[in-house]
């Protein structure tokens, strides 16, 4: 089953106002959430937030941080990655820099920092990190922090062969368009649950990525 969400037509932000929206909205307040299972990520949709409640009680949580890398051209992009098809979850899926947050790490946003660097070579010098967005749940026990970032053009990326098939750009102005917003239906025992997913050229955005755009929408956009 698919739907085409109906939102009224908002007219696109320019960069500055983009980035000066997510500054004043976001900030680096890590949420207990992250880490606390007593405390699930609730979506607004009863399927998916049964799902994350049971996904709690089953599973050790898995806390992992992604980078939202906005680049800031005249018209801004934001940098995805296609993951190799060999990789033990969500093999060959379009996806945010990011991973698990190692102990190592100082905050989930170095640890999105680093694996942006690992995964793709996209080097800290050309970032500025603006702030969280909400912690984001998933059916394999991940919780994920997102870290939107500006991004300077002028990169040169280095992939990791062994994570990621490819890296591209996807206009930001295509991905805060509601008219662009899919929302897929799926079975989750017996349950009815929805996600999103915004297709984009031969590129098919979906699952948690396409699920962390919307917040962003909602957040910048909407809020």
């Amino acid at each position: 089953m698919n739907e085409q969400v109906v939102k009224p037509k908002l007219a696109p932000l320019d960069a500055e106002e983009f980035f000066s929206r997510s500054r004043a909205r976001l900030g680096f307040d890590v949420p207990p959430g992250l880490i606390d299972p007593n405390i699930v990520p609730r979506t607004g949709d009863s399927g998916n937030d049964r799902m994350l409640e049971i996904v709690a009680r089953e599973q050790p949580v898995r806390p992992a941080a992604v980078l939202i890398p906005v680049v800031d051209h005249p018209e801004p992009t934001v940098l995805l990655t296609q993951r190799t098809e060999h990789l033990s979850s969500h093999a060959g899926q379009i996806a945010f820099p990011g991973g698990k947050i190692d102990a190592s790490d100082a905050s989930p946003m170095d640890a999105a920092l680093r694996e942006a660097d690992e995964e793709v070579g996209l080097k800290r010098d050309f970032i500025e990190p603006i702030g969280y967005l909400d912690v984001y749940g998933t059916a394999f026990g991940f919780r994920i922090l997102p870290t939107v970032a500006r991004v300077k053009p002028g990169f040169t990326l280095e992939i990791n062969e062994y994570e990621v098939d490819d890296a591209f750009e996807v206009p930001l102005a295509f991905l805060m368009d509601p008219e662009n917003h899919q929302i897929h239906t799926k079975e989750f025992r017996g349950m009815e649950r929805s996600y999103y997913a915004m297709p984009f050229a031969e590129r098919y955005i979906w699952g948690a990525t396409a699920g962390i755009l919307r917040v962003l929408y909602e957040r910048i956009y909407l809020a």
